[in-house]
């Protein structure tokens, strides 16, 4: 049964990170780069990749751990975890477009992070300085369990302490935002090329404008 909303609360917003500020996906450019640094076959980097990163998503192995494995089945066992770990930190594409509307939310509306992501990225995402405009930030890989999961959906509305009815989920895949909305929140859909109907979007939910923020 979906619960009433009221029409006067104030509303609020939580955004996944890869494909949403990033442009594409982290996975698909960091096991493109490995494939094309190596000399590999990129479908055979991606088969092995996908077979072990849910490992990292629940926080049951460490980076190192990680790469130790996926270079084996790679059999470049020989490159050291820190070209490994620079070239994956690396593969990161930035969202500008994103980050300057994460700096024009109002500072009334609450904002959250929940990202299927992996230990040493979580932890680099965590110093960004423009980071600092959420209000939480919940990782799968410090939290045990990963989008769609009703868990991951619940730890997210636990830090941010809203009600989901009165907050606005942001991600690039439909299976997650059908998962938010079973959860009672509002999915928005992201697509990176359709940035600016997004805004229209976001700014119709939270029903105040973005303002004009000067970003340092």
């Amino acid at each position: 049964m979906t619960k009433a909303t009221n029409s006067n609360a104030a509303r609020h917003v939580a955004f996944d990170w890869g494909g949403v500020f990033t442009i594409g996906t982290f996975d698909g450019r960091s096991t493109e780069r490995l494939a094309k640094q190596y000399a590999l076959d990129v479908d055979v980097v991606r088969t092995h990749y996908f077979a072990l990163i849910h490992h990292l998503e629940v926080g049951e192995w460490t980076l190192p751990a990680f790469w130790e494995e996926f270079a084996e089945r790679l059999q470049i066992g020989a490159v050291p975890y820190e070209d490994f770990r620079d070239l994956y930190l690396g593969s990161v594409v930035r969202n500008e477009a994103m980050y300057r509307a994460l700096a024009q939310l109002p500072g009334s509306v609450r904002v959250g992070l929940l990202s299927n992501n992996y230990p040493v990225v979580s932890d680099v995402l965590r110093q960004d300085p423009e980071f600092g405009r959420f209000d939480a930030l919940v990782f799968s890989n410090e939290i045990g369990h990963k989008k769609p999961s009703a868990k991951a959906f619940q730890a997210l509305v636990d830090a941010l302490n809203v009600l989901p009815e009165t907050c606005a989920f942001v991600d690039d895949v439909p299976e997650n935002i059908a998962a938010a909305q079973a959860h009672g929140f509002h999915g928005l859909l992201y697509d990176h090329t359709r940035h600016a109907e997004f805004l229209s979007d976001l700014q119709g939910w939270l029903r105040v404008p973005l303002t004009d923020v000067e970003r340092v």
